[in-house]
């Protein structure tokens, strides 16, 4: 049985295995619903719902970031995969603030 396109490109392009691709996208695909189901308790200390307005939610998503990225390390290391993730984190930050 052939595998999807997409998934060989995934495999060459973070230099992983099959069964490693296939771990990786669950680790964001679990990181992503946590911190969705996290976003309402969090929201709900922070402001009531009528009290949230487009600056409220632009601040959120600055904080909610470096949260994600923990989420994300925990889970790679939950399913084998922190040193790829640890990579994956040093690399996206060094993108968003340049190289030192």
């Amino acid at each position: 049985m052939k595998k999807p396109g997409w998934l060989d490109k995934l495999e060459r392009r973070w230099n992983v295995t099959t069964v490693q691709a296939i771990v990786i996208l669950i680790v964001f695909a679990c990181t992503g619903f946590t911190v969705l189901f996290l976003k309402e308790p969090i929201l709900s200390l922070i402001a009531d719902e009528e009290d949230r307005n487009w600056v409220f939610t632009v601040c959120y998503y600055l904080l909610i970031l470096p949260i994600y990225n923990i989420i994300l390390l925990i889970y790679g290391f939950l399913f084998g995969q922190f040193n790829f993730f640890w990579e994956f984190e040093k690399r996206m930050f060094r993108r968003m603030f340049g190289r030192r």
